[in-house]
């Protein structure tokens, strides 16, 4: 038998703590590796985070309420699992202020003597794409001060913030703080997502208007055909499954780039599946639900997804994987939205469209001057993975399906 580290996983770009909430196991429960085991609360949920392994669970390390970093060990699980595929049991050491347990938070492993660096600031190793190393001890009085690590130096190995270090920044004059209103956890997510997107990914837009005068008469017809007690179909509906099928077209749409431009290993790389994430609005923020493998479902499934994955966002409820893995995402604010603007991308994905409100305009059809309902389509495309002509055909061709009749319902 050997015990395997159950660890926190990242989830999204830009999650680098969680708070407990609740094990769904207890010490002494056997566990099946990819079941449910833990459910944590990031900045934008409550997810489920699934067993490592399977075996029995024989330690818990971080209670609920306590907080985690992404990548700590949280519970040990005996597994007779092989033992290239298991983590070695920790070896007892020395107690000493830096490396001594901390009660709801587990240790990080100790790095080799080699890795011994001059300090490093942590704000630039978490810019380098690491998250900020530091002892239990540290991250404690830390959370316990209100000090932010990210500002602070680390004296340690590979410049891990240590005791002293945090004691120093409290210790050492401060500013006067300026008026306004502290960031929620959501709205920091939101602005490290957003502040990468800018600053990473150089993005570009096209636009184009969509007639909704079939898909007005359409709608009600489709709705009428569900079963009772089915969500009633939404306009996002419609656009979840025209951009799926649109994307399946246009797979460079559907991608992620990955590496340095700069170096021959930079790549775009296509996704197997519509993935497709629905921005929605909440209080403090934005949540993203994700709905997979959009292009193989019907209207009635996709409505039915949207509005569970939409009603349980708004309660914090989402899981996992209706929070991560999304290939593209649309953002339509509604009646009440403007009659265009531009959305930023969300990282890691290459596109995101923004939709303008529903709006009668006057418009020339045939030589003759009619009203219709139009909307304002707007697509921002990272350049990297596309160009104008490219993301111009693809906004044509969903136009063409949302101004046409073919759609399945089922």
């Amino acid at each position: 038998m050997t015990l395997i580290a159950q660890e926190i996983p990242k989830v999204g770009l830009v999650m680098e703590e969680v708070t407990v909430v609740r094990w769904l196991k207890n010490v002494g429960d056997d566990v099946v590796a990819g079941e449910p085991l833990i459910e944590v609360e990031t900045e934008k949920s409550v997810v489920e985070i699934e067993a490592a392994a399977t075996g029995r669970l024989t330690q818990i390390l971080v209670q609920v309420d306590a907080r985690a970093a992404v990548g700590d060990q949280v519970a040990w699980i005996e597994s007779a699992e092989p033992q290239s595929a298991a983590t070695p049991v920790p070896r007892p050491r020395a107690a000493d202020p830096e490396t001594a347990e901390v009660p709801g938070i587990a240790a990080p492993p100790r790095r080799a003597d080699s890795e011994t660096a001059a300090p490093m600031p942590s704000a630039a190793m978490a810019a380098l794409g690491g998250r900020i190393r530091s002892s239990p001890v540290a991250r404690k009085l830390a959370a316990e001060r209100g000090v932010d690590l990210a500002g602070i130096a680390g004296t340690g190995p590979g410049g891990r913030v240590q005791l002293d270090d945090v004691q120093r920044a409290i210790d050492a004059p401060r500013a006067p703080t300026p008026a306004g209103q502290p960031l929620s956890r959501m709205r920091r997510a939101l602005a490290r997502a957003m502040t990468i997107s800018h600053a990473t990914i150089p993005q570009f837009t096209v636009s184009r208007s969509v007639e909704w005068t079939v898909l007005q008469a359409l709608r009600p017809e489709f709705s009428a055909r569900l079963p009772v007690g089915s969500p009633k179909l939404s306009v996002n509906d419609f656009l979840l499954q025209a951009v799926a099928r649109a994307l399946i077209e246009f797979p460079a749409l559907n991608a992620t780039f990955s590496g340095d431009p700069q170096s021959a290993d930079a790549r775009v790389v296509e996704a197997a599946g519509a993935h497709i994430g629905l921005v929605v609005a909440v209080d403090g923020g934005l949540l993203v639900p994700v709905i997979h493998d959009v292009e193989q479902l019907g209207l009635a499934e996709i409505a039915r997804r949207r509005q569970d994955g939409v009603e349980r966002g708004l309660k914090g409820r989402l899981k996992r994987e209706e929070v991560d893995g999304a290939t593209f995402s649309i953002s339509n604010l509604g009646t009440q939205g403007p009659d265009r603007f531009t959305a930023i991308i969300n990282p890691p994905q290459s596109a995101i469209l923004a939709v303008g409100r529903q709006r009668d305009c006057v418009v020339a059809r045939q030589g003759a001057v009619v009203i219709r309902p139009l909307s304002d389509l707007t697509l921002t495309v990272d350049h990297r993975v596309a160009d104008g002509r490219l993301a111009s055909q693809f906004l044509a061709r969903l136009a063409e399906i949302l101004e046409g009749r073919d759609w399945r319902l089922e």
